[in-house]
């Protein structure tokens, strides 16, 4: 039998809970032994919860009780649960998280901790809630080289767009409407502004090129600025448009980028709808494969913090070498980067169509009935290309009185 604790018993860890008392047998036969739920840690008292009888208000009792041997950290953020792993993981216990923002500051320093200890530190559920992406990665896609990386990993901002795309509403109406739901937090910048995708990428591109990742490299941009407007243009183009999280390998430089960006109905990502998450890899071998799923929730994500649980038990006396070593990836430049643009311009094209040509050459262009502007889509070019461009257009317009760009979106689009 091995004894595990949580660390929080918010809604992963009391998912988590639930999960090993209702599927107790099949656990067991999965780990090869039987999981006990010995201590839940929380600041609070749940007098009418199962585990009732096993909350515990002090670390110190989880560290010292030498027959804890796995550990579950559902607490979020990285003040406690950084140095309670830590203090874990270095008194040789297994320990497993869904904590994205701690995985992505520390880590390579935990990894090679659990290394060091012969123990395990597990993550399943820190990217993309129930998909088992991360084990896909060390285990399944283990002899591929992994080219590319992108995905929808997050559901609320999915759940957000695709509001505004199928019914044409604002960003503020939407998001209140999100947070009623449950589906925002009533803070919601870590996930509108892309630091909640930001921190997934990183931990993905890390995996797939076995070095650290800092996050703080990767260019971030979030959808707040993203109109109503803009989903109008993506249906006369039979596009839409999606926060992704890219990384591409670029010779011995990863090009990563977390945006909105607008994509057609060719695009795998494109029917990820909702609160769903989809995470699109690109290998030498394989090719193209997608994983789907619940990016989060109660029970899907506490399934992927429980199979990291049986793994640990079935690796009880070793440690599985996944992750990433302490030598820095190092993150191309955004301005290197190179795509397509969708640009709205303020006029119409007939009076502007010199100065467009001047600029960005031959570009295809959009105009919706009634509205005071028109959209071009430019043909491929690099982010540093595109600024110094569009920087002479609006200058142009201004010395003119007039107004130039009011929107751009990169684009993966085909013509």
């Amino acid at each position: 039998m091995m004894y595990a604790a949580i660390m929080g018993y918010g809604t992963i860890g009391s998912g988590v809970a639930q999960i090993l008392e209702e599927s107790r047998e099949r656990i067991a036969n999965g780990a090869g032994q039987e999981i006990a739920l010995k201590y839940v840690l929380d600041l609070r008292d749940f007098p009418d919860s199962p585990v009732a009888d096993r909350i515990v208000h002090d670390f110190q009792v989880i560290e010292s009780d030498e027959q804890v041997k796995l550990v579950v950290e559902t607490m979020g953020g990285l003040n406690p649960a950084y140095p309670f792993v830590k203090a874990c993981l270095n008194a040789g216990k297994h320990v497993v998280t869904s904590n994205k923002a701690l995985v992505a500051a520390h880590g390579t320093e935990l990894l090679q901790i659990a290394r060091d200890k012969g123990v395990n530190f597990f993550f399943e559920a820190s990217v993309g809630g129930g998909i088992p992406i991360i084990r896909t990665l060390y285990r399944c896609l283990r002899g591929e080289e992994i080219q590319e990386i992108t995905g929808i990993l997050n559901g609320t901002t999915n759940y957000i767009l695709t509001k505004m795309d199928r019914e044409g509403a604002s960003f503020d109406e939407v998001l209140k409407e999100a947070q009623d739901l449950g589906y925002a937090e009533r803070n919601p910048e870590a996930d509108v502004e892309g630091h909640d995708t930001c921190r997934k990428i990183a931990i993905l591109t890390a995996m797939v090129t076995g070095k650290e990742v800092n996050y703080e490299d990767i260019y971030t941009e979030g959808i707040t600025k993203i109109t109503d407007m803009d989903f109008r243009y993506a249906k006369e183009m039979g596009a839409s448009v999606k926060l992704l999280g890219s990384s591409r390998r670029k010779g011995g430089e990863v090009c990563a980028r977390v945006a909105p960006v607008m994509i057609g109905k060719d695009h795998p990502l494109y029917a990820v709808s909702g609160v769903y998450n989809g995470i699109l890899v690109k290998s030498d071998m394989l090719g193209v494969s997608m994983y789907y799923g619940s990016g989060a929730g109660k029970l899907p994500t506490a399934s992927a913090v429980v199979a990291d649980m049986i793994e640990a038990a079935q690796n009880e006396q070793m440690n599985i070498p996944i992750g990433w070593g302490e030598q820095r990836q190092k993150v191309a430049d955004i301005k290197t980067a190179e795509c397509r643009y969708f640009v709205r311009i303020a006029g119409t094209f007939k009076e502007k169509a010199d100065l467009i040509r001047r600029t960005f050459g031959e570009v295809r262009t959009f105009v919706l009935e009634g509205a005071d502007e028109f959209a071009i889509l430019t043909r491929k070019m690099s982010e540093s290309e595109y600024e110094k461009q569009a920087a002479v257009l609006d200058d142009e317009c201004r010395k003119s009185g007039g107004e130039g760009i009011r929107q751009r979106l990169r684009a993966e689009l085909e013509d």
